[in-house]
């Protein structure tokens, strides 16, 4: 998985203060590893944005003012309702050979003869999916092959394959949820009138 840089300033945890910063485009986070103290800080709003809409995930170098850097990665994520913007940021510290558990993006792969023959449409009913593993072993994104979805199957978390990450990397999850379908066209237009039914 690939490290990027990302510049960070210390904060006092103030109430006031968080609205402040994000007036001058600046995200308050936290960083926090067990056992340790967290430490309260801010990053640039437009940087932190690149990393946050990536399609890949990665691990991140914090740099602070005084010239010292711990890598990290993005553990939770808060949204403000209304223009979507990122509000708030929690950072999780880690050693090399700890265990961690992170969100990585969905990526799929293959030619799915469902759509391909069957006229369907792929549904993706999830973007992102929790791995458990040490830093090392995790993707930046985890793939998934639809090659083999035919009209009105799903693939569950169940279904889901570690490929060569296998014993490095367990998947986290509902087993029972779903991750993508191949929906039938018919099924696809009354989901979009039932839609329309409904904002009417």
């Amino acid at each position: 998985m690939e490290t990027r840089e990302l510049s960070v300033n210390l904060r006092e945890a103030k109430k006031k203060e968080a609205a402040k910063l994000r007036r001058q485009g600046q995200v308050p986070a936290v960083v926090y590893h067990k056992g340790e103290e967290t430490v309260t800080i801010s990053v640039d709003e437009i940087a932190l944005d690149k990393l946050v809409h990536s399609s890949e995930s990665h691990l991140i170098d914090l740099q602070y003012p005084d010239g010292k850097a711990v890598r990290s990665f993005i553990k939770d994520l808060q949204f403000d309702p209304v223009t979507d913007k990122v509000i708030h940021v929690d950072f999780q510290l880690f050693s090399a050979d700890e265990v961690i558990e992170m969100e990585v993006p969905i990526h799929l792969e293959g030619e799915c003869p469902g759509v391909k023959i069957g006229g369907g449409k792929i549904q993706i009913n999830l973007h992102n999916v929790t791995l458990k593993g040490k830093p090392e072993d995790m993707p930046e994104h985890f793939t998934i092959d639809v090659s083999g979805l035919e009209l009105g199957q799903i693939m569950h978390i169940r279904d889901l394959k570690a490929g060569e990450l296998e014993g490095k990397i367990k998947i986290l999850g509902d087993p029972d949820a779903p991750v993508v379908s191949v929906m039938s066209p018919r099924k696809e237009a009354e989901a979009g009138a039932e839609g329309t039914a409904t904002e009417a």
